[in-house]
């Protein structure tokens, strides 16, 4: 029992692991900020641009009773397509997509700057190396 308690203890402390526990709460907050980007500041616009339409009570009732919103239809136990919801989903996962693309986007100019930083820096490096050697090598034939 003591051992894979231990070896628990080494997965858990693995830096992988802390990384992607790290992401999924920032991952979970992000989802949030996105969800209510899309809920409470796009979609009233867009529906506002579509004659005040609100996607959220968009949906075809497929039982017998008449309803005028989603939520009475859903009070009333109703079978109903939601694709207004559909749509707003949609609308998240753009803005998500779109939002990962120059989050990484950003992170790799920033990467190719530090390599080429680090590149430079080596060279710089290498030809101090050079110069030393150089300098030897003349040393050395001086005698």
């Amino acid at each position: 029992m003591n051992k894979t308690l231990n070896e628990f203890k080494q997965f858990l402390m693995r830096g992988n692991v802390l990384d992607l526990a790290v992401a999924v709460v920032i991952g979970g907050a992000f989802g949030k900020i996105t969800k209510s980007l899309v809920d409470d500041i796009i979609m009233p616009i867009v529906g506002k641009f579509l004659g005040g339409v609100d996607f959220t009570n968009l949906f075809i009732n497929l039982s017998d009773g008449r309803y005028d919103t989603l939520a009475e239809a859903k009070v009333a136990g109703a079978v109903t397509v939601n694709y207004g919801m559909f749509i707003n989903t949609l609308i998240d996962f753009v803005i998500i997509g779109f939002t990962i693309f120059v989050a990484v986007k950003a992170f790799n100019k920033l990467q190719k700057k530090q390599d080429k930083k680090e590149k430079a820096e080596e060279e710089k490096k290498l030809s101090e190396e050079v110069v030393l050697l150089t300098e030897i090598r003349d040393l050395l034939k001086s005698k």
